[in-house]
């Protein structure tokens, strides 16, 4: 049977998704925790497993913090995925949508953000990232905004946006 996997490798394989939500449930006290399982598809001679992540997404956006971790643990990952900016972008804007998120989630959010921004080094989902460092604020990190010297137009544009949309309210 010829399988089409659209997870990671690794710690962002379906399983061990799946396994790590289950130890931050049970360290987060979530009872019962969410059933996280990729969509599987089969057809003659062939499976299709899709990205687990989705329901990750929709777990963040049910208020499970938990999943929010695991959110905040996908936006902060290099690594290139299948569906990727989708899902980048996704658990970006569920988690601007999230209002229980803790402070060590926070301070990771802003310091991957900010880190982004002032390396030059800046994806497509840097849009949704942006806007998420608007909802949480920048906390220590309105000095290292300022500071950042853009190497390309995207990183250029999201300095200018942080400028307008959070650090002006800052300073007003």
């Amino acid at each position: 049977m010829e399988i089409n996997d659209y997870n990671g490798t690794g710690i962002w394989s379906a399983d061990e998704i799946v396994r790590r939500y289950q130890s931050y449930a049970q360290q987060f006290g979530i009872d019962p925790p969410r059933d996280i399982q990729p969509d599987i598809t089969e057809r003659v001679g062939r499976r299709w497993v899709y990205p687990v992540m989705d329901q990750i997404i929709d777990g963040i956006r049910a208020g499970d913090v938990a999943c929010a971790q695991i959110g905040v643990e996908f936006i902060c990952e290099d690594q290139g995925f299948t569906f990727g900016l989708i899902l980048k972008e996704g658990a970006a804007r569920a988690l601007r949508q999230f209002d229980g998120l803790t402070p060590d989630q926070v301070a990771t959010i802003r310091k991957r953000i900010v880190g982004m921004l002032t390396s030059g080094i800046v994806p497509r989902e840097f849009e949704s990232y942006k806007r998420l460092l608007r909802k949480v604020g920048v906390g220590e990190y309105a000095s290292a905004i300022k500071a950042a010297k853009p190497q390309n137009y995207y990183a250029a544009r999201g300095k200018r946006y942080l400028e307008r949309h959070v650090l002006m309210v800052l300073q007003g």
